[in-house]
């Protein structure tokens, strides 16, 4: 099986939302594959695919490429820009720099600052005491980018050994595993991302005509994860997906990972997840995809992700996301 998506909380799309006419967001959200009504449903989910589209409409619309995520907008072309003065840098420390470079020109809302510390190399995001704050939406994406460019500038997914954030864990911290390769804390001294200070001396291996594919394919290739990646729950929820319809006992998980369930339980705790939590979203994201992607029957996508009802796929599905399949079908 191909490698299965996560799908993307309502709260990311509304905090992209924030900074649009009101008059707007409907016309975007259609546009988008996204039914309106969802927007105000917390629970509520929508794919990659979705979000990418209407992260493109919308950073057109407000001609912001972070759209109204900081205090003022960066224009179309700036992530162009931006590219254009790293990839003549010899190594990917150079290019750090100039990144926290670039945006200290445009941006007064805070400083990138990249360094060594022993064997940690890492990028941090200070705060302006100065300046407008910055919120949580943004320091989340300000470190995707940074990650997302300086892997693709060397040609590899850089490992992250950490994931801080200054500001407290939200309700729905679990969707962060999906979005950054590294245990992620909260509440930390600062906002930064950290990894072993051997990929700062990296060449850069990307050249001009390289770009123009990467940007074409913003913001998929710098905000998500793939479950390729080495945290252990992205390994089970990629096993339990390739295991539908069928669902597998936390036993065969174990031991299809090579460990033992004690080990598994404690892996997976360490990373602010249960297994029971991963069945779950497996399953609802699969449904969502299936529902925004596809005609098939709502009894034979219940079927397909481990329901042998429908009527409990129904009672399942609102309990996921707050609303009813049907919801989600008229979207497509």
């Amino acid at each position: 099986m191909n490698p299965l998506s996560a799908t993307v909380p309502i709260s990311v799309v509304n905090g992209f939302l924030s900074g649009a006419d009101p008059n707007a967001i409907a016309r975007l959200a259609e546009r988008s594959g996204i039914a309106h009504e969802l927007l105000r449903e917390p629970a509520a989910r929508v794919t990659q695919e979705q979000f990418s589209t209407l992260y493109r409409l919308l950073a057109m619309e407000l001609d912001d490429e972070m759209p109204g995520i900081f205090s003022r907008p960066l224009r179309n072309g700036t992530l162009k820009y931006l590219c254009l003065s790293l990839l003549d840098a010899s190594k990917l420390e150079i290019a750090l720099h100039r990144f926290g470079q670039f945006f200290h020109l445009i941006l007064d809302d805070f400083r990138l600052q990249s360094d060594r510390d022993g064997a940690l190399g890492y990028v941090e995001m200070a705060a302006n005491p100065q300046g407008p704050a910055v919120s949580a939406l943004g320091h989340e994406l300000m470190l995707k980018l940074v990650h997302g460019v300086a892997s693709w500038l060397i040609g590899q997914k850089i490992p992250l050994v950490e994931v801080n954030f200054h500001f407290a864990r939200p309700a729905q911290a679990s969707d962060h595993l999906y979005l950054f390769p590294g245990p992620i804390r909260f509440g930390c001294a600062a906002t930064r991302i950290g990894f072993d200070a051997a990929w700062l001396d990296m060449p850069i291996r990307q050249r001009k005509p390289d770009l123009k594919k990467f940007l074409a394919r913003a913001p998929e290739d710098w905000i998500f994860v793939s479950f390729a990646e080495q945290l252990v729950c992205h390994r089970v929820r990629q096993y339990v997906a390739d295991c539908l319809p069928g669902t597998p006992a936390i036993d065969d998980v174990a031991q299809h990972l090579h460990f033992s369930v004690r080990t598994l339980c404690r892996r997976l705790a360490a990373e602010a997840t249960t297994f029971q939590a991963i069945k779950d979203e497996v399953r609802r994201d699969i449904a969502i995809q299936r529902l925004t992607r596809s005609g098939d029957a709502i009894a034979e996508i219940a079927y397909d992700v481990g329901f042998d009802n429908p009527t409990a796929f129904h009672r399942a599905f609102r309990h996921w996301t707050g609303s009813t399949p049907n919801t989600y079908r008229r979207t497509a």
